[in-house]
């Protein structure tokens, strides 16, 4: 920070947290995110404004020009940024096991970052870092969907004395590709089986698996029932 702002200093401070919160807040709005357009241009404008505060706290009148390196005044935007903590927790919403807006709460938390930087007089670092930014949301956007994931689903199996046994079911689920991370039998008049399944795909199971077609069409078997539990993160 320089030790006196003029206001030429703020006002191309201020056009500039202006243009790199529109920057990534184009791309947000531009996916139909919550935190879109006016939240981030706001963040960065606000964070701005607060370090530009901070600067003009600074007091060098009457003092030497190094004085201010004994002043505690970057205590005002460290506060602020414990502050976005509160508005990121917001924007992350959990349904069961669908996760959302965890990439929005770290995208307000940058763009709250950049805005310091930019207010703290650091323009060409500000800029630098919301192009990255900008290129991290819109290019690896993309390269998610390729990425193997972990899954994991729930097969209930109700059988009747005739029905396969459980070394036939194991070897069933592991020739059609999971693997067996829990296992629990229950026998009554109907046996019935309930184990959780894990395995590794780039996309998610939106249809029932083949394995549990097979079972139900298998003798011996009175019912299926075939729950994906996998946490869907979704980083938006």
């Amino acid at each position: 920070m320089t030790p006196i702002v003029t206001w030429q200093d703020i006002l191309l401070r201020l056009a500039t947290a202006l243009i790199v919160g529109g920057l990534i807040g184009y791309d947000r709005s531009l996916r139909g995110r919550v935190a879109g357009l006016r939240t981030t241009v706001l963040m960065c404008l606000a964070a701005a404004a607060a370090m530009i505060e901070a600067n003009l706290m600074l007091g060098v009148t009457g003092r030497a020009s190094d004085s201010f390196t004994r002043m505690d005044v970057l205590r005002f935007p460290l506060v602020i940024l414990s502050g976005i903590g509160f508005i990121g927790a917001g924007a992350i919403v959990r349904r069961g096991t669908l996760v959302t807006g965890v990439t929005t709460a770290a995208t307000l938390w940058l763009v709250t970052v950049v805005g310091l930087l930019i207010g703290a007089g650091y323009l060409l670092v500000g800029g630098v870092v919301a192009v990255i930014a900008f290129l991290v949301l819109s290019a690896l956007k993309g390269v998610e969907p390729h990425m193997i994931r972990q899954h994991r689903g729930r097969l209930i199996v109700h059988l009747t004395p005739a029905g396969p046994r459980d070394q036939d079911l194991r070897r069933q689920n592991t020739l059609a590709g999971f693997t067996i991370s829990s296992w629990a039998a229950r026998i009554e008049t109907i046996r019935r089986v309930d184990c959780h399944l894990e395995w590794y795909s780039r996309r998610a199971q939106d249809s029932t698996p083949e394995l549990v077609e097979q079972l139900s069409a298998a003798p011996g078997i009175r019912s299926v029932e075939w729950t994906p539990v996998t946490a869907r993160h979704m980083f938006e």
